[in-house]
């Protein structure tokens, strides 16, 4: 499949470090990292026709991606 854009250490560079360090300490921001990564990554093979969906369906899965990674990012500028 290749690269998998919006992952989350593409997306806050400049807290990969934090990130890696929330992920050990804190189980719920663990938990929304693995959520955004699983969500991601279904998006991706929508996005590529890997798995296809239906247009609602995309849009549904772009909406939650964009409001786990708010608050993931939320948490890191916390």
């Amino acid at each position: 499949m290749g690269h998998t854009p919006h992952e989350l250490a593409a997306e806050f560079p400049e807290h990969v470090t934090k990130i890696h360090d929330l992920k050990q300490a804190d189980a719920h921001f663990a938990k929304l990292a693995d959520d955004y990564h699983e969500l991601n990554r279904a998006v991706h093979r929508a996005e590529t026709n890997v798995e296809p969906v239906g247009d609602l369906d995309a849009i549904e899965m772009r909406k939650k991606r964009a409001a786990l990674k708010d608050e993931i990012y939320r948490m890191l500028t916390a």
